[in-house]
Order: structure tokens, then C-alpha cells, then sequence
């Protein structure tokens, strides 16, 4: 669905068909989206810039218009990078995807159990996971309610990691744009397999835990670090009301 809101081919007629109850909730849906997608790109230009060569991408769905590994080898060519989703078919069309793809990785895997994760992640050998490491849960916290206990999956994933590796969040905002509310009681239907948490600027702040907060913390996604070049938004222009935050830690 996510490809879908994108434009993208990599979807089918049951993504579309959900897809298109949501959008009718919240038509600009898909410019939030790319706002997403910027603020990923962003994100790991920015741990590459800080020397983190390797990521670990939670919950990366199938791989769509900007995909980590194309920003990441971009920037530093030898970077690594595994994808990590529990959807058979989301990870059997990321493997076919990436065949042939240097240095990426998909693993079919419950980002819920991180040791099972992790575990799969050493097996691939892509990622040496004594050195610093750039975990990437974006838009996937929001998809946890508090009975899954998101805030101590963080901190699994991150202890177990070395000093100097991050966390980049983006997740769906409680108090913003109504239609955001509007979009998440499409995903609570009964029929629907993801319903939806959506968090206040502290709650997503209190996920982070003990890491800290890389300058700006916890802020509209299009007020993080905002290239007037590459994004559509500037930063400062975005309303208020926004519907969705953004935010890197570090471990250290």
C-alpha cells in the first residue's frame, strides 16, 4: 500500500482497493508520504555523513522509490544495508527486487522478536554488528500498540547494538490534522491487519528512551534537517497541525 500511495508498480489489487478507502479519508495522504520518504533520505545521509556505513531497515515493506541501500551507496559506496519485513510476499518481491543488488540483504522476520531478528541479520553477513549500526523504524512504531510494548523493543534492538549507533523514527501524529485521525480508523477496521497508535510529539520522544537526541529531537518531519533542494516543503512553511514527527538518537 505504501508503494501504492508512492505511484509505484509494486502493489496489488488488494493493497489498491484498501489503499483507496484510506486516500478517501485523507487525499493528501500521499504528499505525507513523500515527505516520509524525504526524511528518510535525509536520515541516512546524514548517519553516513556522521560515518555509519551499514543499516539495518525495520519493517522496510517492498522497496520503493528511494530505497536505503540507493541513498546509503550514494553517499558511501561500500555501504550495507539488510531489509527486514514478516511479509512473505513483501519479502519474496524485495529478494526479486534486489537480485543481483551488492552488499543488500531481505530477511523474513518479526521485527516484534529481536533477537530472532538480529540473529537472521548475523546470518547474512552483511552487517557486523560490533560496530555502530543505523537502525531505521520509519513508519513502523505507530503500527505497535502499547500491549507490544514498543518503547522496551527499541531499547532491545539498541542495547544490543555498539556505541554509536542510531535510531531514526517517523511515526503518525495523535494531535495533528484531523484526516490523520480519519486515515487511522480506516487501518483499525476489524478486517484491517495493522491498527493503528498514533503518538504525540512526547510519546514518540519517550520511545527513544535513553538515546539521545540528535538536534532537533523530536520535530515535524519536514522540520528535520530540511533540504530546500531536494524537498518540497522548507521546514518552516509546514502548518503546525502537521501529522506526522520525525527524530534520530544515538546510543552512547
Amino acid at each position: 500500500m505504501y508503494d501504492y500511495y508512492l505511484g509505484g508498480s509494486h502493489n496489488f489489487e488488494s493493497d489498491r482497493a484498501f489503499g483507496d478507502q484510506t486516500l478517501r479519508a485523507m487525499p493528501d495522504l500521499p504528499s505525507i508520504l513523500r515527505d516520509n520518504r524525504d526524511f528518510l533520505r535525509r536520515v541516512v545521509r546524514k548517519l553516513c555523513a556522521l560515518g555509519v556505513d551499514q543499516f539495518l531497515d525495520l519493517g522496510s515493506g517492498i522497496p520503493t522509490v528511494g530505497n536505503v541501500h540507493e541513498v546509503a551507496q550514494a553517499a558511501v559506496p561500500g555501504a550495507r544495508v539488510v531489509y527486514v519485513d514478516h511479509d512473505p510476499v513483501a519479502v519474496a518481491h524485495s529478494r526479486a527486487l534486489l537480485e543481483g543488488v551488492p552488499l543488500t540483504a531481505t530477511v523474513l522476520a518479526d521485527v516484534r522478536e529481536p533477537d530472532v531478528v538480529l540473529d537472521a541479520v548475523r546470518e547474512t553477513g552483511l552487517l557486523d554488528l560490533s560496530r555502530p549500526v543505523g537502525v531505521l523504524m520509519i513508519a513502523l512504531l505507530h503500527f505497535m500498540h502499547d500491549e507490544d510494548r514498543p518503547r522496551e523493543l527499541v531499547a532491545a534492538y539498541m542495547d544490543a547494538l555498539p556505541v554509536g549507533s542510531h535510531l531514526a523514527v517517523s511515526h503518525a501524529r495523535a494531535d495533528g490534522h484531523q484526516g490523520m485521525r480519519d486515515a487511522a480508523a480506516v487501518y483499525d477496521q476489524s478486517r484491517s491487519p495493522n491498527p493503528m497508535r498514533l503518538r504525540s510529539a512526547e510519546e514518540v520522544r519517550d520511545l527513544f528512551g535513553s538515546l539521545t537526541m540528535v538536534d532537533p529531537g523530536v520535530v515535524l518531519l519536514p522540520r528535520w534537517h530540511p533540504d530546500v533542494v531536494d524537498d518540497r516543503n522548507a521546514g518552516s512553511e509546514v502548518d503546525d497541525d502537521y501529522p506526522g514527527f520525525g527524530g534520530l538518537g544515538r546510543r552512547d
